[in-house]
């Protein structure tokens, strides 16, 4: 039985465009003061320093598809509150209609096909603004009817991941979406299917312990904060003090979890030699 309905909601199509009220931005990392426009003309990346900020899902998703290609699929499945779920300040349901509302989504993730340089491909793209980007039934359920569309149609797939990892508002039901969408992936690459994972800032939790690290090619923004546990939680742990740059993509990257560095502008060409080296 699946914890979720399908459900009319009349959202504006599309997210937040993120741009600040006036003319400049500054930077989050540097502090360097940079014209709006150029900011949105480099994909929200840094020119000083290389900080990259998040992007919201259909920001990112312009970023690796033809314009005018994408076409959005599952957008109306919806979470419920299968445990009547309330922390004594406001209900789940109450916290979901507010994320519907601040960020025009119905969920944390987008999905949907398009072409990239004129290839098929099929994509689900999370979106750290909708709840923390949480896994719950929805995520997960839109996560694995995107994996089975891919196989189906024999597109390449393409999973950008930006989670703070489970919702816990649906306890279980959120944990058993990381064996649901582990499970797709098995059966997409019995299959002969290509799977390109993109890990983006941050991606942690449940996301990392399943979907996010089985890509065929696992491809890091630079800095992306990865991993399962948070920093802090881990020192307490383990009574040590972790290493310098520790769960940061380089840091991975020196150890063998993610295979390549990717900044944003090299993203979509990166993506296209990958699948056309494997075709």
């Amino acid at each position: 039985m699946a914890w979720f309905t399908k459900q009319k909601y009349n959202i504006k199509k599309g997210a937040q465009s993120g741009m600040q009220e006036g003319l400049w931005h500054k930077c989050p990392m540097c502090s360097a003061i940079i014209y709006n426009k150029e900011w949105e003309e480099n994909l929200r990346v840094c020119a000083n320093c290389g900080y990259h900020d998040k992007l919201n899902a259909f920001q990112r998703i312009q970023t690796i598809v033809d314009a005018g290609t994408f076409v959005e699929t599952d957008n109306d499945i919806v979470s419920v509150d299968p445990l009547n779920f309330n922390d004594g300040k406001s209900r789940y349901d109450t916290k979901v209609k507010s994320a519907m509302e601040k960020t025009h989504l119905k969920e944390a993730v987008v999905t949907g096909h398009g072409l990239l340089n004129g290839l098929p491909v099929q994509l689900a793209v999370m979106d750290f603004s909708f709840l923390g980007g949480s896994m719950g039934s929805v995520v997960g359920e839109k996560i694995t009817l995107a994996i089975e569309a891919a196989d189906r149609h024999k597109r390449s797939l393409i999973i950008c991941t930006a989670s703070g990892g489970a919702r816990m508002h649906e306890g279980i039901l959120s944990l058993m979406q990381m064996a649901k969408t582990s499970a797709a992936l098995k059966r997409f690459s019995d299959n002969g299917g290509l799977y390109i994972a993109l890990l983006t800032n941050p991606t942690t939790g449940g996301v990392t312990a399943s979907f996010a690290m089985l890509g065929d090619f696992i491809l890091a923004e630079p800095d992306a904060l990865i991993g399962f546990a948070g920093p802090r939680v881990i020192e307490q742990t383990i009574k040590q003090k972790l290493p310098p740059n520790f769960q940061t993509s380089s840091f991975l990257l020196e150890h063998g979890f993610v295979d390549i560095i990717v900044e944003r502008k090299n993203i979509k060409k990166t993506i296209y030699e990958l699948i056309k080296y494997t075709h």
